[in-house]
């Protein structure tokens, strides 16, 4: 910097911000910070942005300013459908098994698993069932069975680099009921194993009670509803829920909220 105002350093980043590295950027403003008038300091960053931006940098540096880093590289969303009916049949079975991989960086949707199931016990679904959750007889016949479902997971979740120890990833469902209850339920019923990556999980419910003082009776609506977010496809139709959830913790990310785990160790 060449004089108090700083304009010769602010000079040399309008000519050549493309060129400078991305790493020094921050350093820069440090620096400069302190000599520059606000409103000129302003105009620094106004200028870096859009040269920035003009270079295809744009997107990725306001994905990483616009807020805190999470705890996780990943969030995998999920959101089972299942065998129901009035009053409730034993033992229900999933019937959409959907996972989206949500980056911890910049909370957008990366990759996405998403599989129909077969039911074995009560093959037929009921016409609340369909009428509750879309999914209609064709949906299900001929589909894997949960066991492969599971293993084809693990398939994926290796394919994404999720089954890497030096990658931290962590489960994202609306309410404990999935994976405390569902799928350990029906695991034990068919007598299979229980990935180990199942086992902890952040109920969204809670993490947005942490963040916003209320408890979401309704769920995704009240969530929805709270963040002044529209409700993405159909209720109860699982990739939408997975969809939804991604969206609700996006809009708390750049809130600055921290997600965490909120399940108990198994």
């Amino acid at each position: 910097v060449s004089d108090a105002s700083g304009c010769s350093m602010v000079a040399l980043l309008h000519t050549g911000a493309a060129k400078f590295p991305q790493n020094l950027l921050s350093r820069a403003r440090q620096a400069v910070s302190p000599l520059l008038p606000t409103g000129l300091l302003k105009g620094f960053s106004s200028i870096v942005s859009r040269k920035l931006a003009s270079h295809g940098f744009g997107a990725s540096m306001a994905a990483m300013s616009s807020f805190p880093p999470q705890r996780y590289h990943y969030f995998l969303v999920l959101d089972f459908e299942a065998t129901c009916d009035k009053p409730q049949i034993h033992p229900q079975e999933i019937i959409e098994f959907p996972i989206l991989k949500l980056n911890g960086r910049t909370m957008e949707i990366e990759s996405t698993f998403h599989m129909y199931v077969q039911p074995v016990v009560h093959p037929q679904l009921t016409p609340f069932c369909t009428e509750l959750t879309g999914i209609i007889q064709g949906m299900v016949d001929g589909q894997p069975s949960l066991q492969q479902v599971l293993e084809r997971v693990d398939e994926w979740m290796a394919k994404e680099g999720l089954l890497d120890p030096s990658v931290k990833s962590i489960f994202v469902t609306c309410g404990d009921w999935d994976l405390k209850v569902m799928l350990p339920g029906q695991c034990q019923y068919l007598g299979l194993p229980v990935a180990d990556y199942f086992k902890q999980w952040i109920n969204l419910k809670k993490a947005y009670s942490f963040a916003m003082g209320s408890w979401p009776k309704n769920g995704l609506l009240d969530m929805n509803k709270g963040l002044n977010l529209q409700h993405i496809g159909r209720p109860h139709s699982g990739i939408d829920d997975c969809k939804n959830i991604a969206n609700i913790m996006k809009t708390l990310a750049h809130r600055g909220f921290i997600f965490k785990q909120t399940s108990k160790p198994f």
